[in-house]
């Protein structure tokens, strides 16, 4: 049986026990942990939904990435393994409708963006094999759409485009792409597509500089037009005018300890939930101003139980609840907001 523990440090010290499900037994990393939750001020932002998903046992894999097309309701999930689906497809109220895996190799990010008339999956793919190397668009029910890169073979080159373990993606509703490639690849670059994938603009040099990257792991854009990088191996977060491609800032005073892996804004624009993948924590910030990138300032920290590793979130953006790829528990957790949100953009 599983224990979950949760500790809040503010004006005093709240502690409470709660049993878990006996279905994360299961998991090697999960029997008989403790799970603490240490918030640096008094504002507790989320709980736990421990009834997330209602059909556990379809995590058969290890579970790398999450998309929420909060639209119809869905969640998807990206799970590798050997004779596994590779994509779960489960309600937000955690039922499961269906699994795909076709030309799906070994999925890294994922990304819903559906509109009133189409219901599209973004799928970057780290494979080796045949379908690897790419990033691909997909209906909500598996069947391929599109190909960006050439499939099954690394590369840097830009026309034909070519990727090496792109990361992740994020799509705007325009249907403009940001893509960042270099999951410890040949290539440390953002590169932004057009509707019709052409290429934009870039940064696509490996380095320490401003615009230059070491693992660009994560994008996200706010509703102020700003588009924001996990530069994990640098250990920092990058900012960029989404229209020209000008680097506005970084932030790197929060990351001491270990680099950003995840980035997404919640819907109403002021807090940025980021992941730190090896100290299995989840940071909320607070979100800069317009015309302002400042420095980055923690309003609450998650603290996950040893070797949960969270890899890659998103939030819902209608509910604002959090969805979290946890590569070490090999499961997705959902965390809702105490307070409902009126989402600002991209609803």
């Amino acid at each position: 049986m599983a224990r979950f523990w949760v500790c809040v440090a503010g004006a005093g010290f709240f502690l409470a026990f709660l049993v878990l499900h006996s279905r994360f037994c299961g998991s090697p990393v999960l029997r008989n942990f403790t799970f603490a939750v240490s918030w640096r001020t008094e504002k507790i932002l989320y709980r736990l939904d421990v009834d997330w998903p209602k059909h556990p046992e379809y995590f058969s894999g290890t579970t790398f990435c999450v998309a929420v097309d909060s639209l119809n309701g869905l969640v998807y999930i990206g799970q590798r393994g050997d004779n596994i689906p590779k994509i779960l497809v489960f309600t937000e109220d955690g039922y499961f409708l269906r699994a795909w895996n076709y030309t799906v190799d070994t999925p890294h990010g994922i990304f819903a963006a559906s509109t009133l008339y189409e219901q599209s999956i973004w799928i970057t793919d780290v494979g080796s094999g045949f379908f690897g190397h790419t990033v691909k668009k997909y209906s909500s029910f598996g069947d391929l759409v599109q190909v960006l890169g050439t499939p099954g073979k690394k590369g840097t080159g830009l026309n034909p485009l070519q990727f090496d373990n792109p990361a992740e993606l994020y799509v705007e509703d325009t249907g403009d792409i940001y893509i960042v490639d270099g999951d410890g690849g040949l290539n440390n670059r953002l590169i932004k597509l057009s509707q019709d994938f052409m290429i934009l603009w870039l940064h696509g040099e490996n380095g320490t500089g401003p615009a230059k990257f070491n693992i660009p792991h994560s994008v996200t854009l706010d509703s102020a037009g700003r588009v924001w990088v996990a530069d994990r191996g640098n250990k920092r977060i990058q900012v960029f005018d989404k229209d020209t491609g000008e680097w506005l800032g970084a932030w790197n005073n929060c990351f001491t300890e270990e680099g950003p892996s995840s980035v997404r804004f919640t819907p109403d624009g002021k807090y940025l939930i980021v992941a730190q993948l090896n100290l299995s924590r989840l940071l909320v910030v607070a979100a800069p101003p317009v015309g302002s990138i400042g420095e980055c300032s923690v309003i609450s920290t998650i603290q996950l139980a040893d070797q949960v590793l969270p890899h890659l979130l998103e939030v819902d953006k209608k509910t604002g609840a959090v969805y979290v790829a946890e590569i070490g528990a090999k499961q997705v957790q959902k965390y809702v907001p105490l307070n409902s949100y009126v989402p600002a953009f991209g609803s």
